[in-house]
């Protein structure tokens, strides 16, 4: 690769849909070369099926080999971390088998009349001091966190100090290391702290069902258990927050859709699934991983050691899969949208996630009739430069 590659990520002109370069480079060329903000380059890969072998080939395509010395990455994940997140098999196989415990199907859905006491609690606030009211600090980030600290077992007074510790955390401008690795340290320490505290005095909460887990003997280490920590806090707060927030402007401006979803006309699940398709909340850019050996894909030979970057915001527009790609179709059944990831690195979460922004969705519809922005579009402020892109504030009026 050389100095043509094309400095990504591309600036799309509208922040709820991709850029434009997505369809070309989906059209002409597939599997292209970018030059990534830390100024390493990578191969992009743009159509849903390529993107889908990248994700499921965790024999050719290695997730943890971007946290070895001077590989190239896009956010900045800890060399020789113990995440979940950048771990292959069979380290990875392990560790996923400890801390499904904590994930099951019943335990998620057991969290739904909590999760529902939080909105509705959220909600009311918000129609006491609106309208105006915020969804950002009213009910998109509070929501979220609350939950991921709930489960965590964090007292809600510690909560202000996670925000801005995992907002630096995800940032990957360059200009933001010093910052980033401090916060990075002043979270190991609280969390450090926490899993103590834990070991001594177990509580009913996802951490201390982590320390518990075993498996024929084995059980997470202490730097695997703060790993974990860091994952749920960026996967579980930041992305549920600007899914929320993608999805609520996207309702917006899809008023005849928006009808029908508040009619009962549309299945809330498979709404979900819709508007995580096309959101472009966050899409992948983590997903990097690095060729263990020559690979050819879409005619295009990618050599063992070179980044590979597949995109799912792409992969999620492909043509050649969703019928009326960029439309919005809130009944779309299949919906096989790779917004969780694929393979072994399907999202833990998802169906955490999913619950979250059906009740959110729900109750913003249920409570809040008439529901609109209460400035015009083009006047947000939207943060860039960071994993989950989001407006900073949204004036929403009802």
């Amino acid at each position: 690769m050389d100095d043509a590659a094309r400095s990504f990520p591309f600036t799309p002109a509208d922040p709820l849909e991709p850029p434009q370069e997505y369809a070309e480079l989906r059209r002409d060329e597939p599997v292209a070369r970018v030059r990534l903000p830390s100024g390493d380059l990578a191969w992009l890969v743009s159509r849903y099926e390529s993107v889908r072998q990248v994700l499921a080939d965790d024999a050719r395509f290695s997730r943890e080999a971007i946290t070895a010395p001077g590989a190239p990455r896009v956010l900045p994940i800890a060399e020789g971390s113990k995440s979940i997140f950048v771990m292959d098999p069979p380290e990875h196989t392990r560790l996923r088998r400890l801390v499904s415990k904590a994930f099951t199907g019943r335990r998620v859905e057991a969290l739904r009349p909590r999760i529902q006491q939080i909105t509705d609690d959220l909600l009311g606030a918000m129609v006491k001091s609106g309208p105006p009211a915020d969804l950002m600090s009213g009910l998109a980030q509070p929501l979220p966190i609350t939950v991921i600290c709930e489960l965590l077992g964090v007292p809600y007074a510690d909560v202000g100090r996670f925000r801005q510790w995992t907002d630096l955390m995800l940032s990957f401008d360059r200009a933001m290391q010093d910052q980033v690795r401090q916060a990075r340290e002043r979270l190991n320490d609280y969390l450090t702290a926490l899993i103590e505290a834990k070991r001594s005095e177990p509580a009913d909460d996802v951490l201390t069902v982590l320390i518990e887990a075993r498996d024929e003997g084995d059980r997470l280490s202490q730097e695997e258990l703060l790993a974990f920590g860091y994952t749920l806090l960026g996967a579980g707060y930041h992305a549920t927050t600007a899914s929320i927030a993608h999805a609520v402007l996207t309702l917006l401006r899809e008023e005849d859709e928006l009808r029908l979803l508040r009619s009962g006309d549309r299945p809330p699940l498979a709404a979900v699934d819709e508007l995580l398709r096309r959101s472009q909340a966050g899409g992948g850019i983590g997903a990097l991983r690095i060729a263990t050996e020559d690979v050819r894909l879409d005619d295009v030979l990618i050599r063992a050691g070179e980044a590979v970057l597949p995109m799912i915001n792409s992969a999620n527009r492909d043509e050649t899969v969703f019928a009326d790609a960029d439309g919005l179709r809130l009944d779309r059944r299949p919906n096989p949208h790779l917004s969780f990831g694929h393979g072994i690195h399907h999202c833990l979460g998802a169906q955490l996630g999913r619950l979250e922004l059906e009740i959110a969705l729900g109750s913003l519809l249920r409570d809040l009739p008439g529901l609109r922005l209460a400035v015009p579009e083009s006047g947000l402020r939207w943060n860039r430069g960071t994993a989950f892109s989001r407006p900073a504030e949204l004036p929403l009026t009802w």
